[in-house]
């Protein structure tokens, strides 16, 4: 695993080349935004920890931490859709990495099936913030990648 040192007080090193020093929050955890390297459609967002952020400089497949189930998850194991890493970019203040990424199997990134976790929209109406479907188009059955109730492991 590789050991990332603390992050630097000096400004000045910490936004210019040099060693990685992620900036975890006070969970161990920082943002990880995901995009297409193909058109930069925006995928995912998810957050890695230490060992995420290790396990995917590794091998070069996205890791990420799951806050709900707590532990480690490598994105596309149960379905698939793996996501091979083209790059890694990581923020001026290093608390946020940003993932291109190729994706495996159906192209998809959702559980829910879809190529996009931000498969809808939101509108106000009426003074009320809704949500609308804009990409309803499924790559895969989720019942029958993860079964009866369509959530991935």
């Amino acid at each position: 695993m590789i050991d990332f040192p603390a992050p630097s007080k000096d400004k000045s090193e910490l936004e210019d080349a040099g060693l990685l020093t992620p900036k975890f929050d006070a969970h161990g955890l920082l943002t990880a935004v995901v995009t297409d390297h193909r058109d930069g459609e925006l995928l995912m967002v998810a957050h890695m920890n230490a060992e995420a952020l290790s396990l995917t400089l590794e091998s070069g497949v996205a890791h990420y931490y799951s806050r709900s189930r707590k532990a480690i998850w490598k994105k596309g194991e149960s379905s698939g859709n793996l996501q091979s890493v083209k790059e890694i970019r990581v923020d001026c203040d290093q608390d946020a990495v940003w993932l291109k990424v190729e994706v495996a199997g159906h192209d998809a990134t959702c559980h829910t099936g879809r190529r996009s976790c931000f498969y809808r929209a939101v509108t106000v109406e009426n003074g009320a913030a809704k949500t609308v479907i804009v990409d309803d188009h499924r790559h895969f059955d989720p019942q029958a990648v993860y079964g009866d109730d369509g959530q991935a492991r």
